[in-house]
């Protein structure tokens, strides 16, 4: 009985391994593909007890962003709620309800490529970053003299931070914020595949360039964050996979004073105030109010 010749063996081998090869890159970028996938939807009027009006904000590179506007009290200061990806403005009503309670205008807006906005694709804080800095301008036109914080949620909060506006917000928010693109991915590579993950993570990576012109050194907020000249707070969930804890306190470590640091016992990567809403607006408030309100002498 004859031998399988060696060189039929690795023959097999080499074009098994490179259909492989081609199996798995075919999947990274269908998966890529989805990742950078507008996610459009109408989201309509703001409910009835919002009482808000619908607006758009022009972009400097084109189209613009939706949102809804809240008036609220003058001198109160005003407040922009910045969602998560492949989410919208409604994402944020619930904030906006306690925020309007509490005098705040609050101003909701559909990320670029999110709900009723404008944008080709999700390009995770660079684009979205420009739009943040559209709307610091269109407030400053609208509600001349109102200061303006800002809560940003996982994006919305690299959007706020990668913004690098000028003048910069009044006092920022940012809940469940990466530290960088590649911790972002690497984190839900391996949260979703397990160790293998890691090695799933550079094949989205490369993608970036080639799909966006976006380099991974534009995606690193926690470079930025130190030059955002405003109070800044960082919440994140204790229990948070895609964004840890160890991570959140690298962030807070990098950026300057006054700045706060909360820790949400038992949260995941899931919406905070929605998690606990005393606990959230007991933090939130006090923050808020040391910063946007117009002080009245006496």
């Amino acid at each position: 009985m004859s031998k399988f010749p060696l060189y039929l063996f690795i023959r097999r081998l080499l074009i098994g391994l490179g259909v492989a090869l081609v199996l798995v890159v075919f999947a990274a970028w269908q998966a890529g593909s989805e990742l950078i996938k507008p996610a459009a939807w109408t989201v309509g009027d703001a409910p009835a007890d919002l009482q808000g009006v619908t607006v758009h904000i022009p972009l400097a590179s084109g189209g613009a962003v939706a949102g809804w506007w809240l008036q609220g009290q003058a001198g109160q200061g005003v407040v922009v709620l910045l969602h998560g990806v492949k989410a919208d403005r409604w994402a944020m009503s619930a904030r906006a309800q306690f925020l309007r309670r509490a005098g705040y205008s609050v101003l909701l807006v559909d990320l670029p490529a999110h709900g009723e906005s404008t944008g080709q694709y999700i390009t995770f804080g660079v684009n979205e970053g420009e739009a943040v800095k559209a709307m610091l301008a269109y407030l400053r036109r609208q509600v001349p003299g109102e200061k303006v914080g800002v809560i940003g949620v996982s994006l919305g909060a690299a959007a706020v931070v990668l913004a690098k506006a000028t003048p910069p917000p009044d006092a920022v928010v940012v809940e469940s914020m990466f530290p960088t693109i590649e911790d972002a991915v690497t984190d839900r590579m391996v949260h979703y595949f397990g160790p293998l993950g890691r090695g799933v993570a550079p094949l989205l990576l490369w993608q970036l360039p080639w799909r966006l012109g976006i380099s991974t050194g534009q995606l690193h907020p926690i470079d930025e964050i130190g030059a955002l000249a405003a109070p800044v707070l960082v919440a994140s969930g204790t229990e948070d996979p895609l964004t840890t804890l160890p991570e959140a306190r690298r962030i807070f470590a990098a950026a300057k004073e006054p700045k706060q640091f909360w820790a949400v016992e038992g949260a995941a990567h899931w919406d905070l105030h929605a998690y606990n809403p005393a606990a959230y607006q007991a933090k939130i408030l006090p923050f808020l109010a040391a910063y946007l309100p117009r002080k009245v002498r006496p």
